[in-house]
């Protein structure tokens, strides 16, 4: 039996993988244009997702997203994180009609993710996500960090990323951060993407950017809604991440639809769980906590 579900794991691989290089080829050496009508498509859908956070950040009742979900999801995130591990949600942003934002040719992967990072007070661990440059040495996904400038709460950073699913691919990105205090024990950032560009033949001399939005299209817009709140004994850490990649054709959505959104879903609790580890071992914040 067990030699058997290995063969039945192996063949579907296989036919992923196949479908996954169908879907590649659709155009010319598996290229993918960000259309006009994908963009416009994609702010809509930001647009109303900031409204929504917007509306949460104001609200007198709530700081947190779980705070504004339904009891039974906002009680599994909470028995997730208390446990010691990483809560991932799907989400979604309808329009004002209660329906899907149209995205012509794109496809959005909305996430939210929760941890609580123990031992730390909200101004250590802000302090050690601000420090940019050393990201690389915590977080599997980034190959280089830098921070570009500073000017108070708004930073300007480059991340090269590297995202593995199948294939492997290299970007270049770079990033607008603006954090904000509403409360001594609360902290909401946001940042979106100014640049991503996916590398070809990374590693080597003749290394070069694709051009934006002419490329494998798996990531073409990327933006994240951090809320920290401080609890006793911690930090409790939401990150709301929504991407843009490319569509997948109709003929075969219902075989890698989900795949495909495994990407964003496993990049999140990685990266949550790299913030958990990577803050609770620094030695300048266990120092002063004690741990």
């Amino acid at each position: 039996m067990k030699r058997e579900l290995e063969k039945l794991n192996h063949s579907l691989m296989v036919i992923l993988m196949f479908t996954f290089s169908v879907v590649l080829s659709a155009s010319p050496a598996g290229a993918a244009t960000l259309r006009p009508e994908t963009v416009k498509g994609w702010e809509a859908y930001i647009r109303l997702t900031e409204n929504r956070i917007t509306s949460e950040l104001q609200s007198p009742t709530g700081f947190l997203v779980r705070d504004f979900l339904p009891e039974e999801e906002a009680g599994e995130c909470r028995q997730a994180i208390e446990s010691g591990g990483v809560c991932v949600l799907k989400m979604e942003t309808l329009n004002e009609a209660g329906r899907q934002v149209t995205i012509p040719s794109g496809m959005v992967h909305h996430w939210l993710g929760s941890v609580f990072i123990p031992g730390v007070t909200l101004d250590e661990l802000i302090e050690w996500v601000q420090t940019y440059s050393d990201h690389e040495r915590y977080f599997e996904e980034v190959e280089d960090s830098e921070l570009l400038s500073r000017n108070g709460d708004v930073f300007e950073i480059l991340l090269r990323l590297k995202r593995k699913k199948i294939v492997t691919v290299h970007y270049n990105t770079e990033h607008h951060v603006v954090y904000q205090r509403p409360e001594p024990d609360r902290v909401f950032s946001h940042s979106f993407t100014t640049k991503i560009a996916q590398l070809e033949n990374p590693g080597t001399p003749d290394e070069r950017e694709k051009l934006e939005g002419k490329d494998s299209g798996f990531l073409w817009r990327l933006n994240s809604y951090w809320r920290y709140r401080q609890v006793k004994g911690g930090v409790i850490v939401e990150c709301e991440s929504v991407s843009l990649s490319r569509g997948i054709p109709i003929a075969v959505k219902w075989l890698v639809a989900g795949y495909v959104n495994s990407v964003p879903r496993e990049s999140m609790a990685a990266t949550l769980s790299s913030i958990r580890e990577g803050a609770s071992t620094k030695p300048s914040l266990a120092s002063r906590t004690g741990n």
